[in-house]
């Protein structure tokens, strides 16, 4: 069965005859009732009525109708892809995210997509394992190993929010030891704001704090807002909370995203090229204090 009779098959179904539908595709009457002939013999259907002198679609013709127009839309889709890939193009991009940059950067980056730009989706996941799984672009909170092409888009700091009638709420920063006098509001131990945490007490000495664990950082400014502790998050703020910087013995405690891709990939140097935007837009977003060293 060949594409052509599938296209010739649709053309008779849609236009009611096989003269209407010869003058469309091209080729002589006698040439596509061989052609539709030909496909009911290989299908073992018989696609058409052909009594009484019209032409119209059998039970089953009706239901193969969408099937074939199907097969075509996929064959057509399949050519533009293999376009796109020969000419280095990105048609789609999917990229795979952590929920709390999906919320706060990704999902405000594309909004400033125009019509030229690929069709985005978006994955929510950690790490670069997506990139083995068909995602074209991975935004991740550790340096990317060197086997992938990679930038680094910004370093935002970690946020110790308090509702506004907190007795920090003037201030802006805060120590690390200062929040062991608080109940602190965290994320689970698989978010990187949380390993950080971690990371600068045990750095600094400092005991394990009281802690209340949530697994959405959203979540976490939530019950801030409602008395519970402080959220130690690096997303940015709602519910009306008050941000404070989060300052260890080593300096302030930050996270850096990172862009990273298959540097085998068909539109690598469209995904870096992506990837610059992201990075810019990051410093109009946060402010050029956010943006690492090239």
């Amino acid at each position: 069965m060949e594409l052509r009779t599938l296209r010739y098959f649709v053309a008779v179904a849609e236009r009611g005859s096989v003269s209407a539908a010869a003058d469309v595709v091209r080729v002589t009457q006698p040439a596509l009732s061989r052609q539709i002939r030909q496909l009911e013999r290989e299908l073992k259907l018989t696609l058409f009525d052909r009594r009484g002198g019209r032409l119209g679609l059998t039970a089953a013709g009706r239901q193969f109708l969408p099937v074939a127009r199907d097969v075509l839309r996929r064959a057509d889709d399949a050519l533009s892809a293999a376009e796109a890939f020969a000419a280095g193009r990105l048609v789609h991009l999917t990229i795979a995210t952590p929920t709390t940059t999906l919320t706060d950067v990704i999902a405000p980056f594309l909004a400033t997509f125009g019509p030229r730009d690929p069709l985005p989706t978006v994955i929510e996941t950690t790490g670069t394992t997506a990139l083995h799984h068909g995602a074209d672009l991975a935004i991740v909170t550790k340096a990317p190993h060197p086997s992938w092409r990679r930038r680094a888009l910004a370093v935002l700091p970690v946020w110790a929010y308090v509702p506004a009638d907190h007795r920090w709420a003037g201030r802006g920063s805060v120590g690390l030891d200062e929040l062991l006098g608080e109940p602190l509001v965290v994320l689970d131990r698989s978010l990187r704001p949380r390993q950080i945490l971690e990371e600068a007490l045990a750095a600094d000495g400092l005991p394990a704090p009281d802690l209340v664990e949530c697994g959405n950082a959203q979540v976490a400014q939530a019950l801030a807002a409602a008395g519970r502790g402080v959220a130690v998050v690096s997303d940015d703020p709602r519910f009306g909370l008050h941000g404070l910087r989060v300052e260890s013995a080593r300096g302030p405690l930050r996270i850096t995203l990172h862009a990273a891709w298959d540097p085998d990939h068909h539109a690598s140097d469209v995904l870096a090229r992506i990837a610059d935007r992201l990075r810019a837009f990051c410093g109009r977003r946060y402010g050029a204090d956010v943006l690492p060293p090239e």
